[in-house]
């Protein structure tokens, strides 16, 4: 049976805690005590309406095998919780999860949300994956939680809509590296010209990705991200000069958007940000190259970047034949 999806209610309470026990119990030492720690869960839809927020349950055959809560936050009047997320493993891949994200992350948009953020348990692997296929990713400090069960939990935003485009630091970078997996083989099949050839795997994808990160950690990249309407759809990075000689210079790669989320003027916010970016870091001189006669050729000079040259046959394209290659510069 499909399960429905249905404000929860306080008479609800048994279904949600046995619902939340079990998911823990998957767990080493992770122990649900409702009334010494939790007890809002025995009237958990009162709760959250006293906080302006909405919850959700997903029942099939009498027995709640899902949910989901959202709140407005007290101290950003732009930013929304998710939480209590939650579903049985008899309910998980049949795209329940996706469902309920989706009744609650259109809830907070509906009511003003801008930003959507969670927490998430250091140990809850598959909700780590979820969550970054929905596009979030790691923001901030570990949580340390002072319960039985000594708890740490993971912080995840994003922007919720709009297209927004956002500078990654090193534990967001990583936590984004299968979502930008996907975007880099699905440019790659469609086309792109961006080092690779297709069919480009999902592991040497993400291999590539993971590198990016570890620069990301060391200083020598800057990885921004671009959302469209809460998902993760596109990315570049200013690939920072090292020489003693070039502190002033960086070089614009791997401007990518994800085909599906193409004509929204992502690739557009993505290289103005880029720009911003390194006038705020001290860059003054911007390259980047680009595939001859394409659309992202037509997209740097109506930015005002300026031409440098052409190089015949530089790179081989998507069928293998050479393609010429241009270079610009700019100063942001």
């Amino acid at each position: 049976m499909t399960p429905a999806i249905r404000p929860g209610t306080d008479a609800d309470a048994d279904g949600f805690i046995r619902l939340i026990g079990d998911a823990w119990a998957e767990y080493p030492n992770c122990v649900l005590d409702v009334d010494a720690e939790v007890p809002e869960l025995r009237a958990l839809a009162t709760h959250f309406e006293k906080v302006g927020g909405a919850l959700w349950a997903a029942e099939a055959d009498g027995a709640i095998v899902g949910m989901v809560a959202t709140r407005p936050l007290r101290d950003d009047d732009e930013a929304w919780e998710i939480g209590r997320m939650y579903v049985a493993k008899s309910a998980r891949g049949t795209g329940l999860a996706h469902a309920l994200l989706d009744r609650a992350e259109a809830h907070a948009v509906a009511h003003g949300a801008k930003r959507m953020i969670l927490w998430t348990d250091t140990r809850f692997e598959a909700a780590h994956r979820f969550y970054e296929k929905r596009g979030y990713v790691r923001a901030g400090s570990i949580r340390i939680l002072d319960d039985i069960s000594n708890s740490l939990e993971f912080r995840y935003a994003k922007p919720a809509t709009g297209v927004v485009v956002e500078v990654l630091d090193a534990a967001a970078a990583s936590s984004a590296e299968r979502r930008l997996a996907e975007i880099l083989v699905a440019c790659v099949a469609a086309g792109a010209s961006v080092s690779y050839l297709p069919p480009l795997s999902p592991e040497v994808a993400r291999a590539f990705w993971r590198g990016v990160s570890a620069d990301v950690a060391t200083g020598a990249k800057v990885l921004l991200g671009a959302w469209c309407d809460g998902q993760l759809a596109g990315t570049v990075q200013l690939v920072l000069a090292q020489q003693p000689n070039a502190p002033h210079r960086a070089e614009v790669a791997k401007v990518l958007v994800d085909p599906a989320f193409r004509r929204r003027g992502i690739g557009r916010a993505l290289i103005r940000r880029a720009e911003q970016t390194a006038r705020g870091i001290g860059r003054r001189l911007l390259v980047l190259d680009t595939e001859a006669g394409g659309d992202a050729e037509r997209l740097y000079r109506s930015l005002g970047w300026q031409e440098t040259g052409r190089v015949p046959g530089y790179a081989l394209g998507h069928d293998r034949q050479p393609l010429d290659t241009v270079f610009f510069w700019k100063r942001p």
